[in-house]
């Protein structure tokens, strides 16, 4: 839903493959429960949907904003990006506090955390500030203990910073060669890295925060690259195509076990550095013939962000209820499902009684009637 009135026209089809990975990562959360490690984690490649959204993020931020640089300041674009993403940041951090003494079980003590340091955790999380290793309330070295998911917007944040003050100076040919840069640097961390694959980025040690930056830097640039090359081919179903691509991607078993960690590695950069990308372009490139499909892509589109932020707080509530009880998957299927059907229902509410309002109540009062208006076809819609 736009906030802004000068909101450009957007790709529905990419709106909805964003809802697509963002139920893949709430599935992908729930099987945490039952993994030893990364090597036998179900719905295995679900984290890669980080990846994924930051090139999303880059070609959309490209189409909406590279030829408005004249006319928009840095500062003004950043204030729309806060209004556009930090109300649901607050959100992620509010729910997560609410639920977090209910979620006790033999992997952390909850109990043991007073309600002044659970105040203060949730002060850092609406404020996006990171936690240090062995500071935060939960033991396991998260930036953001009260809903993990923050992190990707940590490094969405760094990505749009980055964006305002650098990477929307460069040419095309220099953007190519950041691209090609962080792209060498990301498949030797994959391949070569002691993990065999990119699940990192969610904490401040040197490995997480190297790895998360590489995501970041090589997926949003990648995306703005796309989207400055863009040429649309004529794509028949392109929803359905790409959206079965991201659910057979993203669970996809682990590749290559314990001795070969590289294979693994290699799966993930292939993934990240040609078929996402190629995703994104078939995405774009396609259009909804029909009203059912367009109907749908709106929902999974707008439930996609509130969704990816408010669900991780319930995942920490079935992670207890599973490890306390000892619980088989089947046996935690009824809960699993509430987890699912519950968060989407949660996201659906936020959306509608706190994300939107706020967010016109921000636009409202921090920008400009005309900051950076672009001229838009009549009646055009779009969600930025």
């Amino acid at each position: 839903m736009a906030a802004f009135a000068d909101t450009k026209p957007h790709y529905e089809l990419l709106d909805g493959l964003r809802g697509v990975a963002a139920l893949m990562v709430v599935c992908f959360h729930l099987f945490e429960a039952f993994a030893t490690s990364h090597l036998d984690q179900r719905i295995n490649h679900g984290y890669l949907a980080v990846d994924f959204f930051f090139i999303l993020s880059g070609f959309v931020i490209g189409y909406a904003y590279d030829d408005r640089w004249g006319r928009l300041t840095a500062w003004q674009f950043l204030k729309r990006r806060l209004i556009r993403l930090h109300p649901m940041v607050v959100m992620g951090a509010v729910i997560g506090a609410a639920v977090f003494y209910f979620q006790d079980c033999p992997v952390w003590d909850v109990s043991r955390v007073s309600v002044g340091a659970l105040l203060a955790a949730t002060l850092l999380g609406a404020l996006l500030i990171p936690a240090t290793p062995g500071s935060e309330i939960r033991g396991l070295g998260e930036m953001y203990p009260l809903n993990g998911p923050s992190w990707s917007l940590f490094f969405e944040y760094i990505g749009n910073v980055l964006y305002a003050l650098v990477i929307r100076r460069l040419g095309t040919g220099a953007l190519a060669a950041l691209v090609v840069g962080a792209g060498c640097a990301l498949a030797v961390h994959a391949v070569a890295g002691p993990l065999g694959d990119v699940c990192v980025g969610y904490s401040l040690t040197g490995m997480e925060f190297t790895g998360g930056s590489l995501r970041l830097l090589f997926s949003f640039s990648t995306g703005l690259l796309l989207f400055r090359l863009f040429r649309p081919a004529r794509i028949r179903g392109a929803f359905w195509l790409c959206s079965l691509a991201v659910v057979a991607l993203l669970a996809v078993p682990r590749i290559g076990g314990a001795r070969h960690l590289w294979m693994n590695g290699l799966y993930d950069t292939l993934c990240i550095v040609l078929l996402f990308p190629a995703i994104v372009y078939l995405g774009a490139s396609g259009r909804s013939t029909d009203k059912y499909t367009t109907a749908l892509c709106k929902f999974l589109g707008e439930i996609s962000y509130p969704l990816y932020m408010v669900h991780y707080p319930f995942i920490y509530l079935y992670y207890g209820w599973v490890k306390t009880h000892g619980l088989t998957f089947r046996e935690s299927l009824p809960g699993a499902a509430g987890v699912v059907v519950g968060s989407i229902a949660l996201a659906w509410i936020c959306l509608k009684l706190y994300d939107v309002p706020v967010r016109r109540y921000l636009t409202a009062r921090f920008l400009k009637p005309n900051t950076g208006r672009t001229a838009m076809p009549q009646g055009a819609k779009g969600a930025l």
